[in-house]
């Protein structure tokens, strides 16, 4: 059988054994919250002390876990491709397991990442043990790796398109050309099997095709402002995180001092508010539809909570993305603006503005403008957050780059500048 007729097949069992992997995942971090904590809504019934203590052993327990793998470590799909092309990384059946468990862990335990890099990172780990049997070249393999990482993000997303867009813009640009039907084979299928057992974000209140001026013009207010927030969130990010690793940084006690800190930082952050913490699809979900109601001054609160729990979860090694992290962080911003627009009479839905918010979030920081604008379509299908995402993704990340050289999840000071 020839490379490309292997990559077929591949392309078919990877996308039908990642499908099921992630939907099992999604799954699992659903009920293992509603084990720790029950009803989203009702969270607040658990005694103070309860808080506290499921976070820290949940990320004592991960941690432990990546002591005995370090595979099972978060690392980007990209990162990935790169150790398996340079063999620094071996992707065991055993990493798979562990992986799943720890990222499930951390997020059902109240930390403050996403379920969509683990799924990218499961797809790829499957690609690599599936092609044991197929033998695949070096540069297939990598094309079979980026099929995987599509079908985990289609899976867990609940998005064929952005899973595709997320894969081919983020580690597969160079095979676009030639190998982009595998990719879309893949997530395609990979899509049709979660479409039964998981819910996808949705935006109940698209308008199609009918497009209204007044947020076209309201988005060149919104610019500066979601800008603002993006400087905020990197500033932060990575102030806090040079401040942890130089103050707690203990390798002979590492995994005491993670569980620790982390266990007590998320768990005051949840008695403060839930909406500070977990992975945030409740937020984006409940803000685009307008089924959660904050006052002004609690959700720019939020904002800033959200930046803090997502640094904290990364120093304390839990196990998830950023990518709906980052989202929400958007959709809190993007409301509370329309939120403050409307107190001058400007007539501006908040759900709009979470929507907008929320694409050009992820869109600017983990520098995936396309992705922010394919997920914009497939979640709301209206030109009234399409096309500001467009215009706003763009233009953030251009007065951003005169500043910051933005890359996944840190912040580099660009040469030249103070």
């Amino acid at each position: 059988m020839d490379e490309l007729k292997k990559l077929f097949l591949g392309s078919i069992i990877v996308g039908i054994v990642a499908g099921s992997l992630v939907t099992l995942y999604g799954i699992l971090c659903k009920f293992f919250e509603y084990f720790f904590y029950g009803d989203f809504e009702n969270i607040n019934n658990w005694p103070i002390w309860y808080f506290y203590l499921i976070p820290t052993l949940s990320i004592f327990v991960v941690n432990l876990l990546i002591k005995f793998d370090s595979s099972v470590r978060e690392y980007g799909v990209a990162e990935i491709a790169e150790m398996i092309k340079n063999g620094q990384i071996v992707l065991s059946v055993k990493s798979l397991i562990l992986k799943i468990l720890a990222s499930t862990l951390s997020i059902a335990s109240g930390f403050a990442v996403g379920n969509e890099g683990p799924s990218a990172a499961i797809g790829a780990m499957v690609s690599y043990q599936i092609n044991k049997f197929l033998k695949l070249s070096q540069e297939k393999l990598e094309v079979l790796i980026s099929v995987g990482a599509a079908s985990g993000i289609s899976a867990i997303f609940v998005s064929p398109i952005t899973g595709i867009a997320f894969a081919l813009e983020n580690i597969a640009y160079k095979f676009f050309k030639d190998f982009a039907t595998y990719i879309i084979l893949g997530g395609m299928i990979a899509f049709s099997i979660a479409i039964y057992f998981l819910t996808p974000l949705s935006f109940e209140y698209a308008s199609g095709k009918l497009l209204e001026w007044r947020y076209i013009l309201s988005l060149f207010l919104f610019i500066p402002f979601i800008t603002f927030f993006v400087f905020i969130y990197l500033f932060l990010n990575k102030r806090i995180l040079d401040f942890l690793k130089e103050k707690f940084s203990n390798k002979k006690y590492d995994i005491i001092v993670f569980s620790l800190i982390g266990g007590f930082v998320i768990g005051s952050l949840m008695l403060i508010s839930p909406y500070a913490v977990f992975s945030g699809h409740e937020v984006v979900e409940f803000l685009m539809n307008n089924k959660l109601h904050l006052p002004l001054i609690l959700l720019i609160l939020v904002v800033f909570l959200r930046i803090i729990a997502s640094s904290v979860s990364i120093f304390a090694n839990a196990v998830g993305g950023a990518f709906i992290t980052l989202m929400s962080i958007g959709a809190l911003s993007g409301y509370a603006f329309a939120e403050i627009m409307n107190l001058f009479n400007f007539n501006i839905e908040p759900f709009y503005f979470a929507a907008i918010g929320a694409a050009i979030f992820i869109g600017v920081n983990m520098k995936l403008p396309f992705t922010a604008v394919v997920l914009a379509v497939e979640i709301t299908y209206d030109y009234n957050v399409v096309v500001p995402v467009g215009i706003g993704v763009a233009f953030v990340s251009h007065i951003m780059s005169y500043h910051f050289n933005l890359n996944k999840f840190m912040l580099f000071k660009t040469k030249g500048k103070e």
